[in-house]
C-alpha cells in the first residue's frame, strides 16, 4: 500500500511563517493543473502497481482550488491508480475558503478529511502570524465541516508565538478541547530563513519566546491533550483518527509526490520536484524531468523518523538491517540520554521521555553516522 501527495502551490496571501513553496498569484492555476494531471499520467509506473492506501492535497492552499478542479485531479487519480475502498483522502485548507456553500460542493469528491490551518483561536496572535482568517472564521469553518458531513478533521496549531502567554496558549488547547477535534498537529513556531517573520527578528520588531516560556507550553500541551494518543512529537489523535498518510513518512512505505517541490521515495531512492512553477509546468508539458534524486541513507533517516515517533529506535532492528555493531553504538550513545531521562527503554525500543521530545533534535543528531553506507 502506497500514497501520492499532491502540492497545490496556491495561497490568497503568504503567511509571515511560511517557507513551503507557494505563489500568491493563481494566473498559472490552469496551467498547473493539466501538469499535475499529465505528471500522473507519465509517472503512473513510479510505485510498483501498489494500490493507494491514501491521497493528501497539501501546499500551499488546496482549498484554493475549485470543485471542479478537484474532480479533475481526483479523475486522473482513480483513472491511472488502483485506490482502496477505504483510502485516507486529505484536503488542506484555510478556514476563510471553508464556506457552507465550498464545503457542499466538496461532497461529489472522495476527500474523507480535512486539514485545516487553524494555528491559533487567538485574533491577537493571528495578526502575528499574518493569517488572513480571524478566530471566529475558524469556529465558523470546523462547524460548517461538520454540518456538511465532514467528521473527520484535523488542525493546526502554533505555540512559542511572540508575545503570546501561557494562558493564551491555555485558551487554545481548552477551545480545541471543547470542539472535540478527532486530530491535532501543535508545532512551536520556528523562523525560517528568508521568511517575514525571521526578518522581523532580526530587525528588533518582535521578541521570541523564551526557552523557558517555550518549555512551559510545551508540558501545557502534553497535559491538556493526555486523552489523546500521542504517536509523534507534534501529533495527537483520539482513537482511530491517526494521520494514515502522515504515518507513512515515519514507516518507510512508498508515495509519489506530484507538484513543484512535492517529494517522492519509492524505497530506492528519494526523489523531488523542482521548486519553481513555471519551470515545472515547462518541463512536465515538454516530457522532460523536473526530479532530482538521491540515494536516502537509510540508518540516519530511520533514526530521524523512528525517534519522532511513540514506537522509538528498535534495537534488533537495527541489527538485522545495519549488524551488532551499529546496534552495540546506539545502545552505548543511548546511555547518557536514558541517565538524564531523556530516553526510556520499552521492552527491544529507545522511546523519548517528555523531557527528550523538548530536545528531540539534539538527541537524535547524537545517533546520526555521517559516513554511514547506504545500503
Amino acid at each position: 500500500m502506497s500514497g501520492i501527495y499532491i502540492h497545490v502551490p496556491f495561497c490568497a496571501t503568504r503567511c509571515l511563517y511560511c517557507d513551503f513553496y507557494s505563489t500568491v498569484s493563481s494566473h498559472n492555476k490552469e496551467a498547473w493543473l493539466q501538469a499535475a494531471i499529465r505528471e500522473l499520467e507519465q509517472r503512473r509506473d513510479y510505485l510498483g502497481g501498489d494500490e493507494l492506501a491514501t491521497i493528501y492535497l497539501g501546499g500551499g492552499t488546496p482549498s484554493q482550488l475549485s470543485a471542479s478542479e478537484l474532480e479533475q485531479v481526483f479523475e486522473a487519480i482513480y483513472r491511472l491508480f488502483a485506490v482502496d475502498r477505504d483510502a485516507e483522502i486529505t484536503l488542506e485548507a484555510n478556514p476563510d475558503d471553508m464556506t457552507s456553500a465550498y464545503i457542499a460542493s466538496l461532497r461529489s469528491l472522495p476527500i474523507n478529511r480535512i486539514s485545516m490551518g487553524i494555528q491559533s483561536f487567538s485574533d491577537a496572535d493571528l495578526r502575528v502570524l499574518g493569517r488572513r482568517h480571524n478566530s471566529r472564521r475558524a469556529r465558523q469553518a470546523i462547524a460548517e465541516c461538520r454540518r456538511n458531513g465532514y467528521d473527520n478533521i484535523s488542525i493546526d496549531l502554533i505555540y512559542a508565538i511572540p508575545g503570546q502567554s501561557l494562558q493564551r496558549w491555555e485558551a487554545n488547547l481548552e477551545e480545541a478541547l471543547s470542539l472535540r477535534i478527532p486530530h491535532i498537529s501543535a508545532y512551536h513556531l520556528t523562523y525560517e530563513d528568508g521568511s517575514p517573520l525571521q526578518a522581523m527578528l532580526e530587525a528588533g520588531q518582535l521578541q521570541s519566546a523564551s526557552e523557558d516560556d517555550s518549555a512551559a507550553m510545551f508540558d501545557l500541551l502534553l497535559d491538556r491533550l493526555s486523552d489523546y494518543e500521542h504517536y509523534e512529537i507534534s501529533n495527537f489523535a483520539l482513537p482511530g483518527r491517526l494521520s494514515r498518510h502522515n504515518s507513512s513518512y515515519w514507516e518507510e512505505k512508498k508515495y509519489l509526490g506530484i507538484g513543484p517541490s512535492a517529494h517522492s521515495y519509492d524505497i530506492n531512492t528519494r526523489a523531488w520536484n523542482i521548486s519553481s512553477l513555471s519551470e515545472y509546468i515547462a518541463g512536465i508539458n515538454q516530457g522532460q524531468s523536473v526530479l532530482e534524486t538521491e540515494t536516502p541513507h537509510y540508518y540516519n533517516e530511520y533514526i530521524m523518523t523512528a525517534l519522532r515517533t511513540s514506537r522509538g529506535i528498535e534495537i534488533s532492528r537495527i541489527a538485522a538491517r545495519f549488524g551488532e555493531e551499529t546496534a552495540s553504538f546506539i545502545l552505548q550513545q543511548s546511555a547518557k540520554f536514558i541517565t538524564a531521562g531523556m530516553l526510556e527503554t520499552k521492552a527491544d525500543r529507545l522511546v523519548l521521555t517528555r523531557k527528550g521530545m523538548f530536545v528531540s533534535d539534539a538527541v537524535i543528531r547524537a545517533f546520526f553516522i555521517e559516513d554511514f553506507s547506504t545500503k
